[in-house]
């Protein structure tokens, strides 16, 4: 009875310190994962999230000693979990309000996640930190011993913490999404608010308040949506979200870039890992899997099967595609993440049945147990070919760069198996790609690098290492099966100027200092990150015609070559264009086209679309001559894309419209014709189709060509199409009446 009495006192403060200490843990691990969906997942965001809670916790412990002195402790507690209940909605607006802030992103990378994270999560944790002290005081007043009471607070809040930090990370984040869980715990800490004084009648009225807010951020109802986003409780709908998913590693969604032909991105948190063509899985879209898959073809033309180790599934791009090439292959996929796998299932495209061999497991676990199992004697494994496709530039699995980690890979190896790795680095820096050389050539005697452009040695790029046990002539091989792409071949001296840049550092277990040395790649995302920000911001001025702030925008998105630079020149061309400030929208456009020339790292269809624009302009201030140029260049252009995205309805269009620009009617009317028969339900490919026809005088064909487009609205139900269908058609019948032998 004794014991009972003297453990009764402590136990509601011990169950208190207990919950909010778990409180703060899960909101901790959760806080990793909001920020990491803007910014990405890095040193810097958990050193950013776990000092700023610290921080707060810290503020939170010295204000709560000094209000445990003043306040009589119940009702403190309730004010306090009423307040951070609050907080936890604020936490929800504030993560998805702060990444639009444009001044954040003039600071350095590393301070621009510290202070993302400490506006969002600093004033929660300093309020779930006042409440230890309160509690402790509290259980003091009761006449308990000093030490004990002390003791068992402090035990418990551990204990809270502990309990929350497993139960989110094994648990809660993949159950229920990291939102859902910050309205949980707002609701939890309203509840103990209540529990401790029931007759503080403002917290009823924020109980209201937030079962309302919180069905405007989680019902999933258009009204609840429309509301929610309006109040910046929830992120705006995106109807081009086909997947999405929380993972217990990222998290993960597939969005739509085109309708036709059907091109989607596998995004993890901020990145997009991959990209596709639906239906069309050999017609790879990054440059570096093309230069993997041409290797691959060159080294293996006496061969009918592989054996190969994909590390990293990102979308199942790449492991498709060696299974479509060498059908009966062993492809093994090293993908720690079950909820990438089964992203790729939903909406990217991967068979249920595939023959593709997943192993949801970290690679370096892989390989040492494929090791453990051949050293007890067990079968030999051997691949032809090992891939490495688990770097960004935010965050590298350090166990995976390392030379005991290359022996590993060595060892898996056949005698005349290749190891590729592609990472992110900028040559004039060389730090990490210099390191991962150096790393290499301790273990495979022959180290080759390639990349996807020739020029801006000053930009960031995505780099392919290749290490052989034997010599390979990449240059040969790649303009043989590869002739689409434009390559920079690494020289001796060039690789040698790397492996001095990063100052002859082998990465090992014991030192692999990655985030250091992707310093300067990190600090020019931050810069692209912020052009991209403007970017939007002048596409949703422009949507509300609001062109000379639109155009600001834009010039401040064009800061930094890249091909964002390229897009915002073109959009400023295109407006002012349109406001009949012909030379204006010349000088933006050759901007375009001189930043161009200073990187190759883009999408050709871009420029191509740039000389088209640039022609058409030239051609309406009478300069023929020049705009024929233009024309001719973009024609080009749009025809390598072609073979490269054949079904590229966009493509096709605009071709015809260069052609068009050329005096060139019948190809023009060849691809204007493929563009209607990939996308028959656009007017606009009618309307330039019949253009081109009547140009021609070839009425009559241009009056078939409408009248098959007014039957096929009209058996879809496209009313308003055919009714413009039908005007245009009776139109093209009078005119042709007026001239009846054409």
């Amino acid at each position: 009875m004794d014991k009972s009495r003297s453990f009764l006192p402590i136990l509601i403060p011990s169950v208190t310190v207990f919950i909010s200490s778990g409180c703060i843990m899960i909101l901790e691990l959760v806080a990793s994962r909001l920020i990491a969906r803007h910014l990405g997942s890095s040193l810097y965001t958990w050193t950013s999230v776990i000092g700023v809670v610290l921080a707060g916790i810290t503020i939170g412990n010295y204000l709560g000693g000094r209000m445990a002195d003043r306040f009589a402790a119940r009702k403190v507690l309730a004010v306090l979990f009423g307040v951070s209940s609050v907080a936890c909605v604020v936490i929800v607006v504030l993560n998805n309000t702060v990444g639009q802030w444009l001044w954040l992103w003039h600071f350095s990378w590393p301070v621009r996640v510290f202070s993302h994270v400490a506006i969002v999560f600093l004033v929660p944790s300093t309020l779930l930190g006042t409440i230890s002290p309160v509690v402790a005081k509290m259980a003091l007043d009761k006449g308990l011993p000093t030490g004990r009471t002390v003791g068992d607070i402090y035990a418990w809040g551990a204990a809270g913490s502990i309990a929350g930090t497993f139960f989110a990370g094994f648990y809660l984040i993949a159950a229920m999404g990291t939102v859902a869980i910050v309205w949980t715990i707002g609701g939890i800490l309203l509840l103990m608010g209540i529990v401790y004084y029931a007759r503080l009648w403002v917290l009823y009225i924020w109980a209201a308040i937030f079962i309302a807010l919180m069905a405007m951020g989680m019902v999933p109802s258009e009204w609840a949506e429309n509301a929610g986003s309006s109040f910046a409780l929830r992120e705006k709908p995106n109807p081009n979200i086909l997947y999405e998913d929380e993972t217990h590693y990222c998290h993960v969604f597939v969005k739509r870039l085109s309708q036709n032909p059907d091109r989607r991105a596998f995004m993890q948190d901020k990145l997009a890992h991959s990209q596709i063509i639906m239906d069309d899985i050999l017609n790879l879209q990054y440059p570096y899997t093309k230069i993997y898959i041409g290797l691959t073809q060159g080294i293996s033309t006496d061969k009918d099967k592989l054996s190969v180790m994909v590390i990293g599934g990102g979308g199942y791009v790449y492991p498709r595609c060696i299974e479509k090439l060498w059908p009966g292959s062993r492809i093994d996929v090293i993908e720690i993440d079950p909820g990438v796998t089964e992203a790729a299932i939903q909406a990217f495209g991967l068979e249920k049945d595939t023959s593709i061999r997943t192993f949801n497991m970290d690679a370096r676990n892989y390989v040492d147990e494929l090791l453990k199992k051949e050293d007890g004697g067990e079968e030999r494994l051997r691949y032809d070919f090992v891939y490495e496709d688990a770097i960004n530039d935010y965050s590298v699995p350090f166990q995976l760069v390392t030379e005991e980690f290359n022996e590993g890979i060595a060892r898996l190896l056949t005698d005349d198996g290749v190891y590729m790795v592609n990472l992110i680095d900028v040559f004039d820096s060389g730090l990490f790609l210099g390191s991962v050389i150096n790393t290499l050539e301790l273990t495979f005697p022959y180290v080759y690098v390639t990349t996807n452009h020739t020029t801006s040695h000053g930009l960031r790029d995505t780099f392919v290492v290749i290490a052989a046990k034997r010599p390979l002539d990449i240059e040969t091989i790649l303009s043989k099966y590869r002739k689409d792409l434009r390559l920079w071949y690494l020289s001796k001296s060039e690789i040698n100027q790397l492996k001095e840049s990063s100052r002859g550092i082998v990465l090992t277990d014991d030192y692999t200092p990655v985030e250091n040395l992707l310093v300067p790649v990190v600090r020019q995302s931050g810069t692209e990150a912020l052009s991209v920000k403007f970017l939007e911001q002048a596409e949703e001025l422009k949507k509300q015609g609001k062109w000379q702030e639109s155009i600001e925008k834009y010039e401040k998105a064009a800061m930094f070559d890249s091909p964002i630079s390229l897009k915002a020149y073109n959009e400023i061309g295109l407006i002012y264009g349109g406001q009949g400030e012909l030379q204006k929208a010349i000088q933006a456009l050759q901007a375009a086209i001189d930043s161009s020339r200073r990187q190759s790292d883009f999408d050709q269809s871009i420029i191509a679309t740039i000389h088209l624009n640039l022609g058409t302009i030239l051609q309406k201030i009478g300069k023929g001559q020049e705009a024929a140029t233009y024309f001719r260049q973009a024609a080009e252009q749009f025809r390598a894309e072609l073979k490269e995205n054949p079904d590229s309805v966009m493509i096709w269009s605009r071709l015809g419209n260069a052609l068009a620009g050329m005096d060139d009617f019948d190809a023009a009317i060849e691809a204007f014709t493929k563009a209607l028969s990939l996308e028959p339900m656009n007017l606009g490919h009618y309307n330039n189709l019949v253009s081109a026809l009547q140009y021609q005088g070839r009425l009559a064909e241009a009056i078939v060509v409408l009248q098959k487009g007014v039957d096929f609205m009209s058996r879809y139900g496209q009313a308003e199409a055919t009714v413009e269908l039908k005007n245009y058609l009776n139109w093209m019948r009078e005119k042709q009446k007026s001239n009846p032998k054409r």
